[in-house]
């Protein structure tokens, strides 16, 4: 109680929410060029440039986070959970872009409907996710906004996991190609990464709600 007051009472950093915002739009914008690289939006290399270059961005803008938490007297909400936040997030864009990067090295361009289905629920939950951040500056106000976020996207992780479930066991029992086997799995459980990595995302927010209210 004596500390919620004292933070109340002193000036804080706001820029961390900001730093959020501006993360979660790279994260959207990677899956967003997933999403056109699965559907066959365009140049595939175009779309890989895209995911390059928002992960560059999330990069440093994950930097600049990790050195205000340590120059800042005042943070938003506790600096672990402040890093415990960017990492996640950071870590979402990361591994869009390490799924890219085993697609164009193995030269992947027949994709499966589930495929698909999966790189549409990273966008989905991203989208999720950017929608969520802004309302970290004023968590009282937005309880319901946030857990209904997190919620979501639990259930779409849900879904993403029984789906991949469902996929490696047809491939298992179709697939007889062991080279094709071992390349249509690893992109399989990638696109299941990442939506697991916006889950984790979520989590994070819902443990600073919960420390707020």
């Amino acid at each position: 109680m004596v500390l919620r007051l004292f933070r109340a009472l002193m000036p804080k950093e706001e820029s961390f929410i900001g730093h959020f915002c501006d993360h979660s739009e790279q994260i959207v914008e990677a899956a967003a060029a997933l999403h056109a690289l699965f559907d066959h939006e365009g140049d595939p290399k175009a779309a890989f440039e895209r995911i390059v270059e928002a992960e560059r961005a999330a990069d440093a803008i994950t930097k600049r986070t990790l050195q205000a938490i340590h120059r800042t007297f005042i943070t938003p909400f506790d600096r672990s959970d402040i890093h415990a936040l960017i990492t996640a997030m950071d870590d979402t864009v990361d591994l869009i872009e390490e799924t890219a990067q085993r697609i164009m090295i193995y030269g992947v361009t027949d994709f499966t409907p589930e495929m698909r289905q999966m790189a549409d629920a990273a966008f989905r939950c991203a989208n999720l996710l950017r929608e969520a951040l802004p309302l970290l500056g004023a968590i009282g106000r937005h309880v319901n906004h946030l857990n209904r976020a997190s919620v979501e996207i639990s259930r779409i992780e849900g879904e993403t996991d029984e789906l991949l479930r469902r996929c490696l066991s047809r491939l298992h029992a179709e697939e007889a190609d062991p080279k094709r086997f071992v390349v249509l799995k690893e992109i399989y459980e990638l696109l299941e990464q990442i939506v697991d990595h916006c889950d984790d995302v979520a989590n994070v927010i819902d443990g600073v709600v919960i420390e707020h209210v």
